[in-house]
Parts: structure tokens; C-alpha cells; sequence
């Protein structure tokens, strides 16, 4: 994250947070997401340039997108318990809850303070953003209770969640645009093909870790897992079955760390995953490709979301 992004990040929550201690934890958790690749905000700037956008407040539009993002990472961590190296994981979980529901309204009330402040101006409509959060926090509902049973399912949940988040950068940057016509169906596309990649990014990654990451420890049913789970070859990991089925525990279940690493190796659970990912990438490229945006920041957004050699350029929250 820019310099300048994390200041106006800080300015917006001297704005809204005038309990020094609370203030203080805010920036705090603001500082530790800064010190990730997280290009949330940068998303937001670029789809307003690349549609005609000009408003000299485009830097708080950006700001409101990373501490709304903020606000979702901290809940998702806090139900997950897995990410308890982060600043948010370390105080009482009282507190975290607490800056999650600060941020959230704080951002809505900041845009609002926005609008009122220059009504001749366009940008984003509250309603919409809290539309978008709700269908982000649907879908982690559904991670949670782990509603996920075939590849469609699968497919449903990282739209609903991982997704949204794409989908919320890119509204607060187009939202503030002179952007018109089905500029909004086409970013939201684009947002669920990407939002799928860099899913499958993730959880092939977590799924090749045996630490307190790894997918398979929390019984998860990510696009690799339900793979593993469906092989009916002879030479199936039976312990991967009896421990999602409940007639393992988890104990039981680490003293097979090594045999389980090599049959996820020789199982073609990654290729399968590349295989799907590489679909999700070419409609991807083909939807950002038919885009009526402006250039240079079209090119640069294309770098920033896919990558100079179309990879994921930017790990959003995982599910």
C-alpha cells in the first residue's frame, strides 16, 4: 500500500474515531494491513480513471474501499481463528468486533459526509455498498456452516464472498465516473471470474500447507479438497474420508502429515484446479479485454488485476 493511501486511511479515522485509544488500535490494524500486497484501494483509483473519472477526492473514495475491506478481513478472521499472526488476532476479540462494526459504519457515514459536503458531485450510493457487503457476509455464511457439497456450490460461495469484495473496489472507483450503459454488469462479471481465480490461488496453496492454514486441518470443502474427497480410485487417501466424515480426530489425523502431503502431490487435485482456474482466467482476460475504458489506465488496471503474464496479481480475502 502507497504512503499516501495509508495517511489519508489515518486522516479518515481521525475524522470519524475521537477515542484516542480506539483511534489509535484503528491505525494500528490500518498500519498492519499496509505492510500486505493488498491493492484494494489502487482498484478503486484505476476503475475511476479508466472511465472518465476526475474527482479530486478519488484518494478517500480509496480509503473507504481498503478500511471496508479491513473491516471484512478482521471478521473473517475472527471466525476462522487461522490468521493469528495479524494485529487484530492479538487484542481481545471484544475490541476486534468492535473496530469491525466502527469501520463498516464509519466508512458508510464517511461517504455520506462525502455527498453532503459536495452534492454537485457522483459517487458511489451507500445503499449499493451495503448491498454489496450483505451478499459478502451471506456468502461467509455459507463458508461457515460449510454449505459447499459439489463444484457448483463451491463456485456460488466464492461469488457471493471473495468476490463482492472485487466488486466493492471497483464500484467505488466507477461509481464516482461518468461512466453509463452496462459499464456496471460488465465490471461485475469481471469481478467473478477474477474473484474465482484468485480463490483457487489460495486454496490450492492452503491445501499444500500442514499448518494451522492448511484447509484440510478446519474440514473445509475448497474447489481441491472436494476433488480429493470425490477420488473413488484404489488408491484414495482413506484418512482424508474418515477424518471430514467424524471418525478421525484431528490428532489422529496429523499423524498422517507426510503420507497425506505425497497423495495430494500424486492425487491431480492441482492440475485439476489449474485446469478450472485457467477457464476462469480466459473469460477473465476476454471480459476486461471487451471493456470500453481508457487507456493508459485500462493497461494499467489489467496489470494490477491479472498480472504482466495473466496471473493473479493480488490476493483478496481468502474464503
Amino acid at each position: 500500500m502507497q504512503a499516501a493511501l495509508l495517511n489519508e486511511i489515518e486522516q479518515t479515522i481521525d475524522r470519524l474515531v475521537p477515542v484516542a485509544d480506539f483511534n489509535a488500535l484503528l491505525k494500528a490494524f490500518a498500519s498492519d494491513k499496509a505492510g500486505e500486497t493488498s491493492r484494494w484501494g489502487q482498484s478503486t483509483r484505476l476503475a475511476h480513471f479508466m472511465y472518465g473519472g476526475r474527482s479530486p477526492h478519488i484518494d478517500r473514495l480509496a480509503a473507504l474501499t481498503e478500511l471496508l475491506v479491513l473491516a471484512l478481513d478482521i471478521a473473517d478472521d475472527l471466525q476462522d481463528r487461522d490468521n493469528m499472526d495479524k494485529s487484530w488476532m492479538k487484542c481481545p476479540p471484544e475490541l476486534a468486533l468492535n473496530a469491525v462494526m466502527g469501520l463498516l459504519m464509519g466508512a458508510i457515514a464517511e461517504l455520506g459526509r462525502l455527498q453532503a459536503e459536495h452534492p454537485e458531485e457522483r459517487f458511489p450510493e451507500p445503499g449499493e455498498i451495503s448491498q454489496i457487503v450483505m451478499h459478502a457476509v451471506n456468502g461467509q455464511y455459507r463458508d461457515l456452516t460449510n454449505d459447499i457439497e459439489t463444484e457448483q456450490d463451491y463456485i456460488s460461495v466464492v461469488q457471493h464472498k471473495s468476490c463482492m469484495l472485487l466488486k466493492l473496489a471497483y464500484y467505488m472507483g466507477y461509481g464516482a465516473a461518468p461512466a453509463g450503459g452496462d459499464i456496471a454488469e460488465q465490471m461485475e462479471l469481471l469481478a467473478g471470474y477474477v474473484g474465482v481465480v484468485y480463490q483457487l490461488s489460495n486454496d490450492m496453496r492452503d491445501v499444500l500447507r500442514y499448518d494451522l492454514k492448511n484447509d484440510l486441518l478446519h474440514r473445509k470443502k475448497t474447489l481441491p479438497i472436494l476433488y480429493l474427497l470425490g477420488d473413488d480410485t484404489e488408491g484414495r487417501f482413506a484418512p482424508i474420508q474418515d477424518y471430514y466424515s467424524g471418525a478421525m480426530t484431528r490428532e489422529q489425523f496429523l499423524q498422517h502429515k507426510g503420507a497425506c502431503m505425497a497423495y495430494i502431490a500424486e492425487s491431480g487435485c492441482a492440475e485439476y484446479t489449474e485446469v478450472i482456474q485457467s477457464l476462469f482466467m480466459q473469460k477473465a482476460v476476454e471480459t476486461l479485454d471487451g471493456l470500453p475504458a481508457l487507456s493508459p489506465w485500462k493497461e494499467q488496471f489489467q496489470e494490477l488485476t491479472l498480472g504482466p503474464a495473466g496471473q493473479p496479481a493480488m490476493d483478496p480475502t481468502e474464503l
